[in-house]
């Protein structure tokens, strides 16, 4: 879609023949959709253009068609970037912009209670504005949001005890851990806890392979600890990394360690017994290395006498072709 379409100042400009072929069509999904996504800098967001229109996902595909049909945008729309970049950092939502939203937005403001009735408390102006920023800015469905909550509020007990509850700028911060991770359904917020949780179960025998007891893991540690388990190592495996460690930098290593286990990664080897199998295919392959770079036997008297005779040929070749 062309960035013509768009005026300085936020405003939209339907061009003259967009008008013409909407209202020839009469297809009022198409209209609306085509003016939601002239608003996003003429980049269609499925995910987005559903929540901004209140529609299923299958009408807006349905009205995407139709502007395909009509050429008022192109296939590429949904993977290209915006004509007008997005703002690094979200807007400042005023409490006119809230209000307003918690009037005219049924979704917004059941959100709103949901959260509150999860969170045990009644969210303040700031609370809100984190809210609305999740379900505005990131455009995370309102379900996703809830569930994002609940996750939160969970993990929080498991390391403080009851009691206590997250705060927002916490779950903010979660959020847009899921928004770059692409987690922005039902279906992909359920299968990331699923994981998360099968990870939070495994957590502490994993720390115990590294040495650490008696605490949870610090988001630096649970990253490497993920990473290797998406990585496909199991418990023996990352414990021999860690041995490794122990015996090269006297003390756990993190970045060290990380190195190791991405290393065997690359090579395929997720288990001890791979592991050690590669240590000796390379301990081999040094030997034939340094045997083929050691020096060559002694020439026997017979390869002396030819080599000092194809001396002497050349020289007298060399004399005759001066004294030519």
């Amino acid at each position: 879609m062309s960035g013509e379409l768009l005026l300085p100042g936020g405003v939209l400009c339907l061009s003259a023949q967009a008008a013409r072929r909407l209202v020839a069509e009469g297809n009022g999904d198409a209209a609306l959709l085509y003016l939601q996504v002239l608003s996003r800098g003429g980049r269609y967001e499925p995910t987005a253009a559903a929540k901004a229109l209140n529609w299923g996902s299958e009408r807006s595909a349905a009205a995407f068609e139709k502007l395909l049909q009509l050429g008022l945008i192109t296939a590429d729309a949904q993977d290209s970037p915006p004509a007008r970049p997005e703002p690094t950092e979200p807007p400042e939502y005023s409490s006119g912009d809230i209000a307003a939203e918690l009037e005219s937005s049924a979704s917004f403001r059941g959100l709103t209670e949901a959260v509150q009735q999860r969170l045990g408390k009644v969210l303040s102006t700031a609370d809100l504005k984190v809210l609305y920023t999740l379900y505005d800015y990131l455009a995370l469905p309102a379900e996703v949001i809830l569930l994002l909550v609940n996750w939160c509020a969970e993990d929080m007990v498991r390391k403080y005890g009851p009691g206590r509850s997250p705060r927002m700028s916490q779950i903010r911060k979660e959020a847009f851990v899921w928004h770059r991770l692409g987690i922005d359904t039902v279906q992909a917020a359920e299968e990331h806890l699923k994981k998360q949780a099968a990870f939070r179960d495994r957590e502490s025998s994993l720390l115990g392979l590294v040495g650490i007891t008696g605490r949870t893991a610090v988001e630096g540690e649970r990253k490497y600890l993920s990473a290797w388990l998406d990585m496909g190592f199991d418990e023996e495996a990352i414990r021999e990394a860690y041995e490794r460690t122990v015996l090269k930098k006297q003390a756990m290593n993190w970045p060290y360690m990380n190195s190791i286990l991405r290393s065997w990664h690359q090579k395929g080897l997720h288990t001890v017994e791979a592991i050690r199998a590669g240590d000796s295919a390379l301990g081999r392959t040094r030997q034939l290395q340094s045997a083929a770079g050691a020096a060559a036997p002694a020439p026997s008297r017979r390869e002396q006498e030819d080599i000092a005779w194809m001396k002497r040929f050349l020289e007298q070749e060399r004399k005759q072709e001066e004294g030519g």
